[in-house]
């Protein structure tokens, strides 16, 4: 049971080493080394995958999909009486199912991809252990046992499968078989949404408006983002291959649901770059909330801070939208943001903000809910 288990020392005492696995010693960690002479071919001999070592547990899977199943066609398989009638193995039955496993020892069969892949987690809805780890040898009911163990495409059987043909091709992730993208269409999908990530990048840094008012296919102006990406690919054919009628018709790249998502990862690496700048230095806060054109409260955040060369930056944070422009849900709006960013409260040395009295406010203002908690504010 013990194969290829090195057991930790306990306080002084000295590792074990086991007979079946080449351990170098460390002062810290004995690490298990791969030995495949010492790999059992017999199913019904063999540890269970669970107690093999993290470190070699994938080296001896690759080891058995490789030498594949365990079929001795040629052995003299003992019968078994059942009533008046005398029943063995059949090794017609390894054509049947490939998976299958026959030990010798044990006179029982074994399904080599639920040894190998089966999960552990799913608990009873996984079924019991007979195929790979005790082992089934009633063979008057063999055929329909193991058409059973099969089951549907949802089986644990055929999930094992599953992760075995992973295991063996690992670049067929499961979104990659779906999609089926080749090499070539990968190196595609990265030129165009590099084109696409340039042109939100040069629309954000200038300001200027995404969509269109139509952006149908007959619309002379489809908006800036449509019409630069175009005029982008006219002149670039590396990109141009990439684009319209030569990209696959649910990877465009160009939906604004895609445009949105690129410009908030632009927004949050500007954000982290700001309080990387930052640092350990204190800053100070200036707040104004407003009513936007969609009847929401949003709340403009900007720090103010004096940079590594001894000038005063002020850098536009964000826009938080808030239920309502109460002090209290304000302030923590702020707490959250703060929290998000890492900025600490105890850092912040000074507040600017609007005449408004729940900005103001001598008692409830956000003002004083923050000389509350920090008083050098």
């Amino acid at each position: 049971m013990d194969k290829f288990l090195t057991k930790r020392p306990r306080s002084n005492e000295s590792s074990v080493k086991d007979d079946n696995a080449t351990t170098s010693s460390s002062p810290k960690r004995a690490r298990v080394e791969f030995d495949p002479n010492n790999l059992v071919a017999d199913p019904g001999l063999r540890m269970t995958i669970e107690k093999y070592d993290v470190n070699i547990k994938d080296e001896v899977r690759r080891f058995y999909v490789s030498k594949g199943p365990c079929q001795p066609r040629t052995h003299n398989f003992p019968k078994k009486k059942y009533g008046n009638q005398y029943r063995c193995f059949n090794p017609s039955w390894f054509d049947s199912f490939p998976w299958l496993e026959y030990s010798v020892e044990k006179d029982s069969t074994f399904c080599l991809w639920c040894y190998l892949f089966k999960p552990t987690t799913y608990g009873l809805q996984s079924g019991r252990d007979i195929f790979s780890k005790m082992g089934y040898n009633n063979w008057k009911h063999a055929i329909s046992t193991f058409r059973d163990h099969e089951g549907n495409v949802t089986s644990i059987h055929n999930f094992a499968f599953d992760k075995l043909e992973l295991f063996k091709n690992p670049r067929q992730s499961v979104t990659q078989m779906i999609s089926q993208h080749s090499s070539d269409m990968e190196v595609a999908y990265r030129v165009r949404l590099t084109a696409v990530l340039d042109i939100v990048r040069f629309l954000l840094r200038q300001g200027l408006a995404f969509r269109g008012h139509d952006e149908s296919s007959s619309s002379k102006n489809k908006g800036n983002f449509l019409e630069l990406l175009y005029w982008y690919g006219a002149r670039v054919d590396k990109i141009a291959k990439t684009l319209k009628e030569n990209a696959p018709g649910n990877n465009q790249m160009t939906a604004p649901k895609i445009q949105k998502d690129l410009a908030h990862s632009c927004a949050e690496k500007v954000r982290s770059l700001i309080i990387e700048d930052i640092g350990d230095r204190i800053f100070s806060l200036m707040v104004d909330e407003a009513r936007d054109v969609s009847v929401k409260e949003q709340m403009a955040i900007v720090l103010r801070y004096v940079d590594s060369r001894g000038q005063v930056i002020e850098r536009f944070l964000c826009v938080e939208h808030v239920t309502d422009t109460s002090s209290h849900t304000l302030k923590k709006a702020i707490d959250n943001l703060f929290a998000k960013y890492g900025l600490p409260l105890s850092r912040l040395r000074g507040q600017g903000y609007d005449g408004a009295s729940n900005m103001r406010g001598e008692f409830n203002g956000l003002k004083s809910l923050i000389l509350k908690d920090n008083p050098c504010a």
